[in-house]
């Protein structure tokens, strides 16, 4: 049976641990954090995330589905709380479906635990990867201040942002990379049940207190607690870098979230103490090289979060990589990896484009009179037309589509929706058959 490392124990490592281990391979893991399981583990930087359709299609192919939905809270709709205070809701889905937020950390442990208790996976913590030999099928380590050299059949680099499997190609002539830093970082802050242990705010949303430029935004935890996050440009007056003390973060929400400051007892102090983080997009091709190297994850198409697909992306890296392995054996590895680059370069790019853009629309539009009538239009053709209109967010949370092809459509819809957006008394006429057939003509 082939022998598989993997570089990192992170969410897509350890499902790829536990998921190859199924198949009877050989797995050996390398974590240079220490484990998941330990309780400081990832304390004040672990910004929730969201298990897609994606996500759960891949955990239902792994047989872990049931374990992973006990620790989700699912969200239907986004709430929007105003400058003022005020707030309204808007449903993800016109079918009530919801996204599910979960923690990272317990996520992250779960998917070790499942590793660890198969005969043929093995964790190590604290060793750290200095690099891969990809002709030899190498990977070195250093591990209690100890350089260990093994040997696979497939190094996979699941490593992160900054991926040392990844650094290791950068090398390699022909191999593109490319990153690029937005000019926002982010801040996390906890928000925790009330005294009597029930939620501060509606479990069943993903809050956002969008403010042009910046945003704050809560996904429910199943304590009743929620995981907030400032994300925010790093200049100006009130950018990260000027936001240093337990005074500025005070000042900072008396201005723009004065409702939440009620809701979070110690902020000042979790300002103060919380690191700032910068985001990255993280772009290279191909995701594999010559027969025994591969990246997924974070560590091949690193994005922003604000599409909550980072992590859906992964795992599906992985559920991809797997039925490639069913289809096609595991004799000619490197025609499998080459179908494995055609497929999620396309689909990591697109993700990387999809969650750009969904920030512009989370921290600027939601707020917006027409962007909420855009919303109202697309809800009444897709009710009336399912099989012709699927609005973009549907497409990417919703569905297994192709990251590609979901962006073009919701580009092609981008289109259609500004002429109708400009058409004279729209906000009066949104309701009627006009526009209806107007958007089915244009389609």
């Amino acid at each position: 049976m082939k022998k598989v490392i993997i570089v990192g124990a992170g969410l897509a490592g350890s499902y790829m641990a536990y998921t190859l281990g199924t198949k009877g391979y050989n797995v050996e893991v390398f974590e240079k954090r220490q484990d998941p399981r330990s309780a400081s583990y990832g304390s004040g930087r672990s910004i929730n995330l969201v298990v897609g359709h994606r996500g759960w299609t891949a955990l239902k192919y792994a047989g872990i589905e049931e374990p992973i939905r006990q620790i989700v809270v699912p969200a239907h709709g986004r709430q929007i709380h105003d400058i003022e205070g005020n707030e309204s809701y808007f449903p993800y889905s016109i079918k009530g479906k919801a996204i599910h937020s979960i923690s990272r950390s317990e996520f992250n442990k779960k998917l070790v635990e499942l590793a660890d208790s198969l005969p043929n996976v093995s964790l190590h913590f604290n060793t750290s990867c200095s690099g891969v030999d990809t002709k030899a099928g190498i990977a070195y380590f250093v591990g209690d201040n100890n350089p260990i050299e093994v040997k696979a059949d497939l190094i996979v680099g699941a490593d992160g942002a900054g991926s040392a499997v990844r650094k290791s190609l950068q090398g390699i002539p022909r191999f593109n990379f490319s990153q690029e830093y937005i000019d926002s970082g982010y801040k996390e802050v906890h928000i925790p049940a009330a005294e009597d242990g029930s939620p501060q705010l509606n479990l069943d949303a993903l809050h956002i207190w969008p403010r042009g430029q910046f945003m704050l935004m809560g996904l429910a935890n199943t304590d009743n607690g929620f995981t907030g996050t400032v994300f925010a440009p790093y200049d100006g007056e009130f950018g990260l870098d000027h936001l240093h003390t337990a005074e500025d973060g005070l000042r900072y929400f008396k201005k723009y979230f004065k409702d939440a400051i009620p809701l979070i007892p110690n902020l000042g102090e979790q300002w103060e103490n919380n690191p700032t983080s910068a985001l990255a997009i993280i772009r290279c091709k191909p995701y594999h090289w010559g027969s025994n190297t591969m990246l997924i994850g974070d560590a091949a198409h690193a994005i922003v979060p604000f599409y909550g697909e980072g992590m859906n992306a992964s795992l599906e890296d992985v559920r991809v990589f797997c039925e490639l392995l069913d289809t096609h054996g595991d004799s000619d590895l490197q025609a499998v990896l080459q179908e494995y680059s055609k497929q999620r370069v396309p689909a990591g790019n697109a993700i990387a484009d999809l969650s750009l853009r969904n920030f512009v629309e989370m921290r600027d539009l939601v707020a917006d009179p027409k962007f909420q009538l855009r919303k109202k239009i697309e809800a009444k053709v897709q009710r009336n037309n399912p099989e012709l209109w699927t609005p973009l967010y549907t497409q990417v949370k919703f569905t297994n589509i192709p990251y590609y092809d979901a962006l073009m459509e919701g580009q092609r819809h981008d289109v259609i929706m500004e002429e109708v957006l400009a058409m004279p008394g729209i906000e009066n006429n949104w309701d009627s058959d006009e526009v209806e057939q107007m958007i089915l003509k244009a389609l």
